[in-house]
């Protein structure tokens, strides 16, 4: 494998359609009382697949350095791990990333807020800061947060509450129409997805002592916890539409949860680590269906 195969593996691009998923889920909300604007969209989705790639790059790296990432682990081969790219180069990686995210996140502040709203533009600036320092210190550092099972939470948070409401409020510039609500399912379908990628990875991660939340719940009660994630996500859909839908065809998107549900049973029913990886694919896709169902309705 060259080196640009090396990069593009390192991406991770199965991982980006769930990274937009809460940016075209807030586009829709804003779509939907007409506040929706291309440009905002445009430059929101560029920067958190930035914010998406520097998290894999670091997530590579901070696995690959403390040696969590071996010839034991279950899912693809890393980068580091596999000598395709050595630790210089990574960081190198993880640096011009996060350069240019912090570029694209101020270009996307100030077509939101343009040279007039400077308290704004300072508070948003800060969030992009703080998307950049949790992609990273997620796995690198000796107080890396998703070796104390405290992924779930940031995931959460960065990819829900501050993806979905966040990119909102740049439409709007307010919080209205329960956008709550859309911000819980997206965040809680991302956690998820990790959740699943921490099961599949659960035994050898408990070897070398990251602390997961998989790790630390075991494998029975992890599987609870997920039913709790996907249950939640999908109650708040659903209360968002009957909140908001203007007819029966404004609840297409709950169709999107399906796959979904189905994946609970694989879950419940799956003793073998390595079957929960092409789960990963099925419940990210479906969650970046959601949101392209959810735009896609505000143009019936």
């Amino acid at each position: 494998m060259n080196k640009v195969k090396a990069w593009i593996s390192t991406a991770r691009l199965r991982t980006l359609p769930l990274s937009i998923s809460g940016i075209v889920a807030a586009s829709a909300a804003a779509k939907a009382i007409g506040m929706f604007s291309f440009s905002i969209s445009a430059f929101a989705i560029a920067t958190t697949l930035g914010f998406q790639i520097l998290s894999n790059f670091a997530n590579d790296y901070g696995d690959g350095v403390k040696g969590t990432d071996n010839a034991n682990r279950v899912g693809p081969a890393r980068a580091l791990q596999s000598g395709l790219l050595t630790r210089k180069e990574l960081k190198r990686g993880v640096f011009v990333t996060a350069f240019i995210t912090l570029i694209l996140a101020s270009m996307l502040i100030f077509v939101a807020f343009g040279s007039d709203n400077f308290i704004l533009s300072i508070v948003f600036f800060n969030l992009g800061i703080a998307a950049i320092i949790a992609a990273i210190t997620y796995t690198v550092g000796k107080k890396a947060y998703g070796y104390r099972a405290m992924g779930d939470v940031f995931v959460f948070v960065f990819f829900g509450i501050v993806g979905v409401m966040g990119c909102y409020f740049l439409f709007t510039q307010s919080l209205t129409n329960w956008i709550v609500l859309p911000a819980i399912t997206i965040g809680l379908l991302s956690a998820a997805v990790l959740n699943l990628n921490n099961m599949r990875d659960r035994i050898e991660d408990a070897k070398v002592n990251k602390n997961t939340l998989a790790v630390v719940l075991g494998g029975r009660r992890v599987k609870i916890y997920h039913a709790f994630l996907v249950t939640i996500a999908f109650i708040s859909a659903l209360v968002y539409f009957l909140l908001n839908a203007k007819g029966l065809i404004y609840f297409l998107p709950l169709v999107a949860f399906a796959p979904i549900f189905f994946n609970l049973r694989i879950v419940f029913m799956n003793d073998e680590p390595a079957n929960l990886d092409p789960e990963l694919k099925k419940v990210a896709l479906s969650t970046f269906l959601f949101a392209l169902l959810f735009f896609g309705i505000q143009y019936l």
